[in-house]
């Protein structure tokens, strides 16, 4: 059982994570791209059990490894550091932020199989990156509850992906397997499985609007039962049609 979390990339999602990880009793690292120092105030606010250190260190101390930088970053990630590591892979492709990728525009790779092939050592599962934060923080239940929500999880090695639904469990998420990372389409944007099944069907916003929106949207418990129903009845979309679901 994993007892520390490395986090590289410390925004909204990877802060998140780290609460609910330090709420469970895990000891989590932090880092992101701009030092340790930047995040002496988010570790103040986690206690005593997490600390920032360069995304290096982070991936060798840990036990797994949540990454959640955007596309662009992958070429900076410590690929020594996190060979023979799981890493849960949050990103998600949005060529309006990221730039158009050939190689995801015409389905050579899922994104979670691109981030695969920038860190060929490592056990990259899809995880976390079709929730919001306020679900993360909100959802988490005992095993057993009868509200416990569940995430959809992909991978190929079979034993990084019972590490991730392990960490899950642990974080109070029941985990569907949605296949290999070929398959991590399933979780992506616009498919049902995607962020609307924790918060409901989102009204079209600007950015700002969105925000405000999503902060004070009550999260909505899904069963592993709903998960999985949705992931098996996805569609696969058309990555460079991908939309933010705010107008920008």
């Amino acid at each position: 059982m994993a007892r520390t979390l490395g986090v590289i990339g410390s925004g909204n999602i990877g802060a998140a994570v780290a609460r609910i990880a330090v709420d469970a009793g895990l000891d989590v690292i932090l880092s992101n791209s701009r030092g340790p120092e930047t995040l002496a105030d988010l570790a103040a606010q986690l206690g005593d059990r997490a600390r920032a250190a360069t995304a290096a260190e982070a991936a060798q101390a840990a036990d797994l490894v949540l990454v959640s930088v955007p596309l662009a970053a992958f070429g900076r990630l410590p690929s020594e550091a996190l060979a023979g590591k799981t890493v849960l892979d949050t990103a998600n492709y949005y060529p309006q932020r990221d730039g158009s990728l050939a190689v995801l525009d015409d389905r050579e790779l899922t994104e979670s199989e691109l981030l695969q092939r920038h860190l060929p050592g490592a056990r990259v599962v899809k995880a976390f990156n079709n929730i919001t934060v306020g679900p993360i923080l909100n959802l988490p239940r005992p095993a057993g509850a009868s509200d416990r929500s569940a995430l959809p999880v992909a991978g190929d090695d079979a034993a990084a992906k019972a590490e991730a639904t392990a960490l899950l469990d642990l974080l109070g998420f029941d985990a569907v397997d949605a296949g290999a990372l070929a398959d991590s389409w399933r979780s992506e944007p616009n498919t049902p499985v995607y962020v609307t099944p924790y918060v409901g069907d989102i009204p079209r916003l600007d950015m700002a609007g969105f925000r405000d929106w999503i902060a004070a949207r009550p999260a909505i418990p899904v069963s592993a039962k709903e998960i999985a129903e949705l992931v098996e009845g996805a569609e696969r979309q058309n990555p460079a049609d991908t939309r933010f679901p705010f107008d920008v």
